[in-house]
């Protein structure tokens, strides 16, 4: 008899029915994102919501993603990929059902967290499904191609069908277009996507997963509430405090188990090292670009939803043009011309930004968009590369996971960051002047994606590569065997 895990119903496996279920759970939830960021006006105005409030709208989602996206991995393969993608399909629905039905800020962001528990069971978890369907390399790149590709179409679709949702009927229904898609994918799932598990799945990390979130947590809520409750008041010092603590203690505890849920050995690589820095900061910035630029579009210059949708599409276009482009170039030349374009389109941007005004021609205005588009299109393909590449193949997973927490950690931050520079003297008071210093960081960001993407082209940084590689083939100081 077999020892390897047997299906409980047999379904003949139809990888490309398998990608395209896959890809609608991603379509679902990329969406989502861009989605909320347009209505955030109307949900400002519907609810009374301040700053720190829209910024909790985004930010309770992401913060959630970010802390739990690695666990999610190691639970579908423990108790079963098709499962668990399921659940969250179910999980994200019923989030998505009850955010359309609150009643205040509040509800909405408590919402928004159930929604990012489903969410954290579907990327992952469908990323983990289709490089189990897909074994011959050319099919699998292929496939992570297409899924690429979609995540483009639904950034371009979110503002777009935001913006007409929010105009036309308001906006609680932008969070009714997930409820078809997905059912659809719920249904699609249980016919047609085989059940299928890790032979050795990872150890789960209770204490590492604890220490992440609580960290995550409470310097996103510093960083928000700090100027409402004051920066030197003893509850945010209190909150930046545990922060360090709790780093502190994720930094003595990992090294010590077999199988942590951050393998710090990856660190020691300066690519990898390299390319989580470029995740936070490139995926800050466009975060942060999304949020103030729909304020700003709404509530400085008049546009209604539907417009702001428009505004916006050019740098979406932009980025689905160039990250194709940018994959293409990784294969060919290597990391470094993506990140040293990216770097260079991002500082451009940035700085055309920092003379923001009420009164900034809007053909300049979106030219610096397309602008961001190039640079946030271009940096995608290198991080994930720069990630996995040279590392061993059965880390090469655990090491594309922390590509991903990073970018999620960077939408946090950037929406973080962007809103409380901006909001610190009201909403709408001179509102295009207070973003202005956040541009200078961002143009900071982008300098510093043009210095790590040479950085990490090094014969030393290569180097440092081999060496974590070689480090990470071995057991842990003081794990236990």
């Amino acid at each position: 008899m077999k020892t390897t895990h047997v299906p409980t119903r047999q379904i003949e496996p139809r990888p490309s029915l398998i990608l395209a279920i896959c890809c609608l759970s991603l379509l679902m939830v990329a969406m989502d994102v861009t989605i909320v960021n347009v209505a955030l006006p109307s949900i400002h105005r519907d609810l009374s919501a301040s700053i720190s409030g829209l910024q909790w709208v985004i930010d309770a989602y992401t913060m959630v993603v970010a802390s739990l996206l690695m666990m999610a991995g190691s639970m579908a393969d423990r108790f079963g990929r098709r499962r668990v993608f399921l659940i969250g399909l179910a999980v994200f629905m019923l989030g998505s059902l009850l955010c359309s039905l609150a009643t205040n800020i509040h509800g909405l962001i408590a919402f928004r967290v159930l929604q990012a528990l489903g969410a954290t069971m579907l990327n992952p978890v469908a990323m983990s499904i289709i490089v189990n369907t897909f074994h011959e390399p050319k099919a699998r790149a292929r496939a992570i191609g297409i899924w690429g590709a979609v995540a483009g179409v639904s950034m371009a679709l979110g503002p777009l069908i935001g913006g007409v949702l929010t105009q036309s009927i308001g906006w609680r229904s932008i969070f009714w277009v997930n409820l078809p898609i997905g059912m659809a994918a719920m249904v699609l799932a249980t016919l047609y996507i085989p059940e299928s598990k890790a032979a050795q799945p990872r150890q789960v990390d209770p204490v590492g997963q604890t220490l992440v979130f609580v960290a995550l947590a409470l310097l996103t809520y510093a960083v928000i509430e700090g100027p409402h409750i004051g920066w030197n008041t003893p509850v945010i010092a209190g909150a930046f405090t545990s922060v360090a603590l709790a780093i502190v203690a994720l930094l003595v505890y990992e090294p010590r188990r077999k199988e942590p849920l951050i393998d710090l050995r990856f660190f020691r690589s300066a690519p990898f090292s390299s390319a989580t820095v470029i995740a936070i900061c490139s995926f800050s910035a466009f975060s942060g670009f999304l949020f103030l630029n729909t304020i700003y579009l709404q509530e400085v210059r008049g546009y209604s939803a539907f417009q702001t949708g428009l505004c916006t599409l050019p740098m979406a276009l932009a980025t689905i043009v160039c990250s194709p482009l940018s994959g293409r170039l990784v294969a060919t030349r290597g990391t470094q011309p993506s990140l040293l374009i990216s770097g260079t389109a991002t500082t451009i941007s940035a700085l055309m930004l920092t003379q923001l005004s009420a009164a900034t021609p809007l053909a300049l205005l979106l030219v610096s968009y397309v602008i961001f588009g190039i640079g946030f299109g271009m940096v995608n393909a290198p991080i994930t590369n720069t990630a996995v590449s040279g590392m061993p193949k059965a880390q090469a997973g655990l090491a594309a996971a922390v590509a991903s927490t990073s970018r999620q950690v960077g939408v946090s931050l950037g929406v973080a960051i962007a809103g409380t520079i901006a909001g610190a003297r009201g909403v709408l008071r001179n509102f295009p002047q207070t973003t202005h210093p956040f541009w200078w960081l961002v143009g900071g960001g982008g300098a510093a994606v043009v210095f790590l993407g040479w950085l990490s082209s090094t014969a030393w940084a290569h180097g440092t590569r081999r060496h974590a590689a070689h480090l990470l083939e071995e057991v842990p100081t003081g794990a236990a065997v």
